[in-house]
């Protein structure tokens, strides 16, 4: 049974690596764009004529990066969080307010996969002003984010029920 337990952790700690993968470069990409698009923004406004559709891109790149980022500082553990009351706690009283913690994050992060999703769905027909994009592929960011997070605590509450501890990556940059 432990050695079933341990494979199991071991293939969702493979996914969250496998996420991990692919999140990183797309958080990079898109601060490399935004700043490529803020610096044509400034240079087209000082020399040229403004560049309409700058300000609307750099706007979404900045949700869709606070979102994404947030999500990989979630998985790392480094998001703020008080825990000197939790870590002055006893063993198995510190595992389970940790549990709890993330039990309340859990059912947090799966109601705004249903909230997020839904103002998707609001938001639809809307079209951005200047690239008359479709509003959806901006919210969602929402249910797409909340869902990976929710996926993260799911892991972090299996890890402390079979183990006792979560493997946080707290020591890794991001």
């Amino acid at each position: 049974m432990a050695t079933l337990s341990q494979s199991l952790l071991s293939l969702l700690r493979g996914i969250e690596r496998g996420l991990d993968k692919i999140l990183q470069p797309i958080v990079f990409l898109g601060m490399a764009a935004l700043i490529g698009v803020i610096t044509l923004q400034i240079v087209s406004r000082v020399l040229f004529s403004a560049v309409g559709w700058t300000e609307e891109v750099a706007r979404f790149l900045l949700v869709w990066i606070t979102f994404l980022a947030g999500t990989l500082a979630f998985q790392r553990g480094r998001h703020i969080a008080v825990t000197f009351a939790v870590d002055a706690l006893p063993g198995r009283l510190r595992q389970a307010a940790r549990i709890i913690a993330l039990l309340i994050v859990l059912a947090f992060m799966i109601t705004l996969i249903v909230i997020g999703y839904r103002y998707m769905q609001v938001q639809s027909f809307q079209k951005s002003a200047s690239l008359r994009l479709s509003m959806t592929y901006v919210y969602a960011v929402m249910p797409i984010c909340a869902a990976m997070m929710a996926w993260y605590a799911l892991v972090d509450i299996l890890e402390l029920l079979l183990n006792g501890e979560t493997s946080h990556h707290q020591e890794e940059p991001l």
